[in-house]
C-alpha cells in the first residue's frame, strides 16, 4: 500500500467514525464530537496535499497537544517518553536542572529554583521569563514539554536564555545538569528563643522531617515561638503539605477539592493526635509559595494558628490527575479546585498575609539597624573585653544550623517575623475552632 492509499484508508477510517460520533451526538447533545469529522478532513487533506510528506502519528500528537494548551497550563499530553520521566521523578530524584516551572502572562516563567540546585547555583531567580531553551523559542512549549527539554544527562548542559524585570537585555545562563535530590527541610535555633523550620518543597520525607525539626527545637526551654517558611516553596505531594498542617492543627479540614460538579467535595483532614506543638507560629509566604505550601499557609489562617507575613501566594489551586494510555503515554488533566477550610478559593487569587512585608535589601537593612542603633559599652571606645570573651581559643566548626542562623542575621522578612512572635496575641493556645465551609464563588473572568 502507498502512501496515498495509506492516506485514504486513514482518511475513510476517521471519516466513517466522525460520522458514527456525529450520529451519537444527535441522541446525546454532545455537539463537539460533530467537529470531528472537520478534523478528519483536515487530517486527510494535510496527508494528501502538504508540500512535505507527514508522519499522521504526529500530526494527532500535536493536534491532542494544542486542545490540552486550550485549557489551562496545567494540563498536558505527555508523550511516552516525557511520561515515563514523570513517573521516574516521583522517586523523589532525577537528572536536570532544579527549577518549577509556570506560566505568567502566557510566557514560560520561573516559580522557583529549588534551592542548592544548579539552577540556583547559577543565579535563575523567581520571575525569570524562560524565551529560549538551547535556543529554541518557548512560546508555544507547554510546562511538561518545556520540563523534557531542560532534563538530560548529568554534567551536560542547558543554556536558558531569560528575560528579567531588572535587565533590559535578554541574559543567556548556562546550567550544568546533575542529579537533583530534594533535600526538603532546614531548621536552627535563632538567638536562643526563636525556632525556624524552612520547607523547600514537599517530598516524601517532608512531614517527618518536620516532626523531628519540631521535636528537636522543643527541648529548648528558652524558646518563644516558631517561624515557618515557606517562601519560594513551589509546592510538590500534596499529602505532605496535609501531614505538616496537622502538625500544628489537632483535628479538622485541611482542604477541600471540587471537581466540576459543586455540590460534591472531598475533604482532607487532619488527624487528632498528630499535633505536635501549641507554640505561637508565624508563617512566610512570598509569591514563589504555591500550591501545597498554600493549603498549608490556607488552612493555618483559617484556623487562627498562626499569622501569615510576608507577600500574596502565587495561586496555583487546582488538582490534576495524570492517566495513563493505551499508548505508554499520559495525560496530565486539571480535574479540581483546591479550598482552604472556609471555603477560600486559592486559584489565581492565592493567599493573602495577615502581615505584608516585602524583601529588604542588605544596604537598606543596615541603614534601619543605623537608624535605631542603640549604644551599648562595647561601642565605646577602650572598653574592657569580657573576660571569658577574651580568654578563647580557636573559634569552633561552623554547623550548617549556625550558617543557616547567620544568614537569617540579614532576612528582614524573617527578622520581621520574630518581632510578631515575641508580641502576637491573637494565636489561639491550642484551642481551635473548625471553620464552616462557605463556598466562595470565584468571579467570572
Amino acid at each position: 500500500m502507498n502512501f496515498a492509499s495509506k492516506g485514504l484508508a486513514g482518511f475513510l477510517v476517521c471519516v466513517c467514525c466522525s460520522q458514527l460520533l456525529a450520529k451519537e451526538a444527535e441522541k446525546k447533545d454532545m455537539a463537539p464530537y460533530r467537529e470531528l469529522e472537520i478534523f478528519a478532513r483536515v487530517l486527510h487533506y494535510i496527508d494528501e496535499n502538504y508540500v512535505d510528506q507527514v508522519d499522521s502519528k504526529e500530526l494527532i500528537t500535536g493536534a491532542v497537544k494544542g486542545m490540552l494548551h486550550t485549557l489551562d497550563p496545567h494540563s498536558a499530553y505527555m508523550p511516552p517518553r516525557m511520561y515515563k520521566d514523570f513517573r521516574e521523578d516521583t522517586s523523589g530524584q532525577f537528572g536536570g536542572v532544579g527549577i518549577e516551572l509556570g506560566y505568567q502572562d502566557k510566557v514560560l516563567t520561573v516559580i522557583a529554583p529549588i534551592e542548592d540546585s544548579p539552577a540556583f547555583k547559577a543565579g535563575v531567580l523567581a520571575g525569570d521569563k524562560i524565551v529560549k531553551i538551547n535556543g529554541k523559542i518557548t512560546r508555544q512549549m507547554s510546562i511538561p514539554d518545556a520540563a523534557v527539554v531542560l532534563k538530560g544527562k548529568p554534567g551536560s548542559n542547558v543554556v536558558l536564555t531569560i528575560k528579567r524585570d531588572s535587565n533590559p537585555n535578554f541574559i543567556d545562563i548556562k546550567v550544568k545538569r546533575s542529579v537533583i535530590k530534594i533535600s526538603t527541610v532546614k531548621s536552627t535555633l535563632f538567638h536562643d528563643d526563636t525556632g525556624y523550620i524552612r520547607i523547600n518543597s514537599f517530598g516524601e520525607l517532608t512531614a517527618k522531617d518536620v516532626a523531628k525539626a519540631i521535636d528537636k527545637l522543643q527541648e529548648k526551654k528558652t524558646i518563644h515561638g516558631l517561624v515557618l517558611d515557606l517562601r519560594g516553596n513551589p509546592g510538590g505531594l500534596l499529602d505532605q503539605g496535609i501531614r505538616v498542617a496537622n502538625l500544628f492543627i489537632d483535628e479538622g479540614p485541611i482542604v477541600y477539592t471540587i471537581s466540576r460538579d459543586k455540590s460534591k467535595k472531598e475533604v482532607e483532614s487532619a488527624l487528632r493526635g498528630r499535633r505536635l506543638t501549641k507554640l505561637p507560629l508565624v508563617v512566610l509566604v512570598d509569591g514563589s509559595s504555591a500550591s501545597a505550601s498554600e493549603i498549608v499557609a490556607g488552612a493555618l489562617q483559617d484556623y487562627g494558628r498562626g499569622i501569615i507575613a510576608g507577600q500574596r501566594t502565587f495561586g496555583k489551586g487546582s488538582v490534576q490527575s495524570v492517566i495513563p494510555l493505551s499508548n505508554d503515554a499520559g495525560l496530565k488533566l486539571t480535574v479540581a479546585r483546591y479550598y482552604t477550610p472556609s471555603g477560600r478559593s486559592i486559584q489565581a487569587k492565592g493567599i493573602e498575609p495577615d502581615v505584608p512585608l516585602d524583601y529588604v535589601d542588605e544596604k537598606t537593612l543596615k541603614a534601619i539597624r543605623e537608624q535605631n542603633k542603640t549604644i551599648r559599652e562595647k561601642d565605646l571606645e577602650g572598653h574592657f573585653e569580657n573576660e571569658a570573651e577574651s580568654s578563647k581559643s580557636a573559634p569552633p566548626v561552623i554547623s550548617a544550623q549556625t550558617r543557616i542562623a547567620a544568614g537569617l542575621e540579614n532576612d528582614y522578612m524573617f527578622l520581621q517575623a520574630r518581632g510578631i512572635l515575641k508580641t502576637m496575641s491573637i494565636v489561639r493556645d491550642g484551642k481551635q475552632k473548625v471553620p464552616e465551609f462557605k463556598l466562595q464563588e470565584e468571579k467570572a473572568k
